[in-house]
């Protein structure tokens, strides 16, 4: 019928680098599509290599493999719907990021990305060159614009496809989460559709690569900014969108509408799919931690249990004469809610073995942070141990408070593979903890119900390295500590705006110093779970030697 058009959204999970899994999974959908009698099945923004591919797309090796792939698939795609399907691409000896029209066993199309963000995670404008302004491409019986995933935040690229003659816009994307992110690309996206008065495709990835999790939610917009259609967040979907031609142009049919989870539950997804997309796509299927009796181990624990399941979750005490009886009592009644094994591997013959070996050179000096580190340092020894014994990947779980200001020993409890709640400050991980306390999903591996003990998530923190030692001993109140570094680093106000706001001009210093000092600590720590657009890695890219501090 010349009056409709139908449409197959992959909203799908990539790895990167695995052009056969990739492929595999174009082609099923492919197939989905064809059964369902659409024409035309498009993918998300760099579909075929996953995203992001960072520098290894530089390696020219990667994207003629990339390029080969999609002349195969083009061959095999000639007897069904039209293919829109994203890839690097070299153009006389030019790297861009591109999106290619498969149709008739060959590329018919294809759009190169002309926005290239330069912000946060991304740096394309290292990577690719900008390509020219494109014009529309017809699949039968509509002509359609797709901007490249940054080029429909551009007006000016969105206008010229229509004022060249688009009818329809499909814009593929490699949007990754940060918290509120889903607002701000349906506001932009309704702007387009505003400006353009065209029906908008916006299709996302999904699924985890190193630090970020795409959150899929992919959604259709009509003229005026309707939605007619809402994918559920973060998982994987294959969903038909109808559209008919109108006296007023083409629009999109009412199709489903998948509620978007709260933030709480966002975050804590974000952190669960990072976690098992991580360990997946690198080849693990168990996961280690030393267990404290304190609440960061007991979220973690649990993010782990309901990423792979609690019988693929080791828990290890490895307790010293300063672990309290109720920090074991705590520990073990994590363990058995969740169903995860618990070891106990005493470090006390460790620790009299260090200490004797280091007794002449420490002598005449008074016990400090040295032998407090030892103790966290040989529990980072006994559990890479573990891991490597084992094939378990060793987690961390230093909350964003403690990585901030370097609350933390390097080649100790920093020790491990992965860490899920590296951008979750501690005032958050106490909600957090109450959240999934009363909250359950289907995508959760773990047991539904309280799983943290409430006085485990009341108690006052402490690393237990010395007698009734307190975190609030070394840092301030985490209330308070979190207020300081949320504007610090997460708003990058000056120590004048903290103090206005309310907060003491010494603590305010002090904390400016941690961070500064702590820079090594966080270039050498494990990578984790990216939930705010200052998540510390590729958001926020600081000197290890620094000596500027903030004069006012």
């Amino acid at each position: 019928m010349d009056n409709a058009f139908k449409l197959t959204l992959a909203q799908l999970n990539p790895t990167v680098g695995d052009f056969s899994g990739n492929a595999r999974k174009a082609r099923e959908a492919w197939l989905h599509g064809k059964a369902a009698g659409s024409d035309m099945v498009t993918f998300p923004e760099m579909f075929l290599t996953g995203y992001q591919v960072q520098d290894l797309v530089l390696k020219p090796t990667f994207t003629r493999n990339a390029m080969e792939m999609v002349d195969t698939l083009a061959a095999e795609f000639s007897d069904g719907p039209a293919v829109g399907i994203g890839h690097p691409v070299l153009i006389e000896d030019v790297l861009y990021n591109a999106y290619s029209i498969l149709k008739d066993g060959k590329v018919s199309s294809r759009i190169l990305k002309h926005m290239l963000p330069n912000s946060g995670v991304f740096d394309e404008k290292r990577l690719y060159a900008p390509g020219p302004l494109a014009g529309p491409y017809r699949i039968d019986p509509v002509r359609i614009g797709s901007p490249i995933c940054e080029d429909a935040w551009h007006e000016e690229v969105p206008e010229t496809l229509a004022e060249t003659g688009a009818e329809i816009l499909i814009v593929p994307n490699g949007s990754p989460y940060f918290r509120g992110v889903h607002d701000v690309r349906l506001g932009q996206m309704v702007s387009r559709v505003i400006e353009t008065e065209l029906p908008l495709v916006y299709l996302n990835l999904t699924g985890g690569q190193d630090d970020q999790v795409f959150d899929g939610g992919s959604f259709v917009l009509n003229p005026g900014g309707d939605l007619a259609v809402q994918l559920p967040a973060f998982d994987e979907a294959l969903i038909e969108v109808d559209f008919e031609q109108t006296d007023e142009g083409w629009r999109a049919l009412p199709g489903p509408i998948a509620i978007r989870p709260d933030e709480w539950e966002q975050d804590y997804r974000v952190m669960v799919e990072s976690l098992r997309d991580y360990l997946r796509k690198t080849g693990f299927g168990k996961v280690l931690l030393g267990f404290s009796g304190g609440i960061d181990s007991a979220i973690v624990a649990t993010i782990a249990a309901d990423a792979i399941g609690p019988e693929n979750v080791r828990c290890v005490m490895l307790p010293s004469e300063y672990t309290s009886q109720s920090s074991l009592d705590d520990a073990a009644a994590v363990a058995t809610a969740l169903g995860c094994a618990l070891d106990t591997v005493p470090i006390s013959g460790p620790r009299s073995a260090v200490t004797a070996a280091l007794a002449p050179l420490f002598a005449g000096t008074q016990p400090d942070i040295a032998e407090e580190n030892i103790q966290s340092r040989l529990r980072g020894l006994l559990l890479m141990a573990l891991s490597n014994k084992f094939g378990e990947m060793l987690l961390t779980t230093g909350n964003k408070s403690e990585v901030a200001v370097g609350y933390a020993t390097i080649y100790g409890d920093m020790a491990g593979g992965y860490n899920p709640i590296k951008d979750l400050y501690k005032m958050r991980v106490f909600e957090t903890c109450r959240w999934r306390n009363t909250n359950h999903r289907d995508w959760m591996m773990g047991p539904a119900g309280q799983v943290i003990a409430e006085r485990i998530i009341d108690k006052p923190p402490s690393a237990e390295l010395r007698e009734d030692q307190k975190d609030e001993d070394s840092l301030p109140p985490y209330e308070i500590l979190d207020d300081i570094l949320e504007k610090l680093v997460d708003q990058d106000l000056s120590i004048s705006e903290c103090v206005a706001a309310g907060h003491d001009a010494e603590t305010v210093k002090r904390v400016e110093h941690l961070i500064y000092i702590s820079e090594y600590k966080r270039f050498q720590s494990a990578p984790g779970a990216r939930l705010t657009e200052r998540a510390f890695w590729l958001d926020r890219r600081y000197p290890i030697v620094n000596r500027w501090r903030d004069p006012s």
